[in-house]
């Protein structure tokens, strides 16, 4: 699961296993391996591909399949219309 999250996040944002790997800072043939399941990430890595893709450990584990959008810093009218973005969209889905 872990492997699959991870090539799954990166392809959603346009990276190439080169990009992700120097915002890392480990070789491609890291990420590679973590992408075809030969080698897990250390903990410590994980928590940093977690931090790099905005998810929870837990999320990239497949313990948790929410995801979530990173709001700190911003004003809470912004807060405010991200929410009713994403809500109007769930109504057009359902």
């Amino acid at each position: 699961m872990l492997n699959l999250r991870i090539r799954e996040l990166r392809r959603l944002r346009n990276l190439s296993q080169v990009q992700l790997a120097q915002k890392l800072g480990v070789s491609k043939q890291s990420v590679s391996n973590w992408e075809n399941d030969n080698i897990q990430p250390s903990i410590e890595m994980l928590v940093a591909i977690a931090q790099v893709f905005s998810v929870s450990t837990d999320y990239l584990l497949g313990l948790d399949h929410r995801r979530v959008i990173d709001v700190t810093g911003l004003a809470d009218e912004y807060v405010t219309h991200i929410q009713q973005v994403v809500d109007d969209m769930r109504d057009k889905r359902e």
